[in-house]
C-alpha cells in the first residue's frame, strides 16, 4: 500500500511539474500580431488562433496554426519573417519544456526508488 501511495505521489509532481511548464511562456507573439494587424481576415484569425495558443501554452496547436501561415503564398516579407522567428521561438519552448519533463520525470523515478524499502 506504501509503494502505491508513493508511486502516486511521484506521478502527482511530475505532472504538477509539467502543467506549471506549459503556463510559462517566454515566446514574443509581437511581431506575429503586428504583421498581421491589418492582413485579410482568414490571415489574422488564424495568426490569432496562434498568439492566443502560444499565451495559453499550447504549443502543439500553435504550431500547427503557424505551419498553416507559413504555407500560404500571399505573405508579405514581414510576415513571413514573423512566423518564421515565432515558430523557431516555439519550437525551442517545446524542446526545453521536453527536457526539462524529462529530468523532472528521472528526479522522480529516483526519490522513488530511494523511498522505497530494501
Amino acid at each position: 500500500m506504501k509503494l502505491k501511495t508513493m508511486t502516486l505521489a511521484a506521478l502527482a509532481a511530475v505532472t504538477v511539474a509539467l502543467s506549471g511548464c506549459a503556463k510559462k511562456s517566454s515566446v514574443d507573439t509581437a511581431p506575429l500580431e503586428k504583421s498581421f494587424a491589418s492582413a485579410d481576415a482568414a490571415s489574422k484569425t488564424t495568426a490569432d488562433k496562434a498568439a492566443s495558443d502560444i499565451k495559453a501554452g499550447e504549443y502543439a496547436s500553435a504550431t500547427a496554426e503557424l505551419q498553416k501561415l507559413a504555407a500560404q503564398t500571399k505573405l508579405t516579407p514581414e510576415q513571413q519573417q514573423a512566423v518564421k522567428d515565432v515558430l523557431a521561438q516555439v519550437q525551442k519552448q517545446l524542446s526545453d519544456t521536453a527536457a526539462k519533463a524529462g529530468k523532472d520525470a528521472e528526479k522522480a523515478a529516483g526519490d522513488l526508488q530511494k523511498s522505497l524499502p530494501k
